[in-house]
This record gives structure tokens, sequence and C-alpha cells, in this order.
């Protein structure tokens, strides 16, 4: 909505409402759809003439995957999520889990994006324990 598409961190910060995310994993392409975003296309937004630039902002990480799809052997899964369904496990999966069940849900002091339930530790909190370590011996 505010511009043209940009790269996000791997991170579950990056995931939120009204945003579309499009992640290439080799072997799965995923096309992650926010909160917002997924109700109205649910809404069929996209079919009203004055919501032409919603249709358009849907279509292109389609064509993005599609065109990777073309290119690549061999295919890839394409996965086409939304956010809390079932398929959104196979861009989670993939996700630093900066903010998890366990934690404040504050990302370096930045707030937003989703809570992972998971007993993983960040990649923060990993290299600040592997310095403890390195610092010690």
């Amino acid at each position: 909505f505010n511009g043209p598409p940009e790269p996000v961190l791997l991170d579950v910060c990056s995931i939120a409402a009204d945003r579309i995310l499009i992640l290439d994993a080799y072997f799965s392409v995923v096309i992650f759809h926010g909160h917002t975003i997924a109700q109205w296309r649910k809404a069929n937004y996209q079919d009203q003439p004055e919501h032409a630039a919603f249709a358009q902002l849907l279509a292109a990480p389609k064509a993005d995957a599609s065109q990777i799809l073309k290119r690549r052997f061999p295919v890839p899964r394409l996965v086409d999520c939304d956010q809390n369904g079932s398929q959104a496990r196979f861009l989670l999966a993939k996700l630093n889990p900066s903010a998890t069940y366990n934690s404040s849900g504050q990302v370096g002091g930045v707030g937003g994006g989703d809570i992972i339930f998971t007993d993983d530790v960040s990649l923060q909190v990993f290299m600040e324990h592997l310095k403890r370590l390195a610092v010690q011996s």
C-alpha cells in the first residue's frame, strides 16, 4: 500500500495484518496474506471496480511466484496461505522466533508481528549466549 515491494527480515516481526509476504525457500514458494488482506480477499473486494489497486496488489505476488515456478527445476511447491491458517506453518517454520509465547512480544523495542509457539530461542539469544561462552574461555 505504501510503496513498492521491499525485502523484510526473515523474522516473526515481519508479519503484519496488512502485508503480503512471499518466501522462496527453493523447494517451496509461499505467498502469505496478513489477516486484513485475507479478509478483504474473502469479501471479494478485488472484484469491485473501485478496488482495482487491491486487485493489482493481490496479483503481484502471484506473478512473481509464477516466474519462480517457470524457471526452476525441480518445480517448487506453491503454498498460498493466510495468517493464522493451517498452511501458514510453511512460513512460520522458517522464521526467526524473536517473539514467542514466553517472551515479552517486543522485538528490539519494536512491537507488531506475530507470536510463534516454540521453545526454540531466537537468533539474538543464541548469539548472546555464544558471545558469553567465547568470553569465558
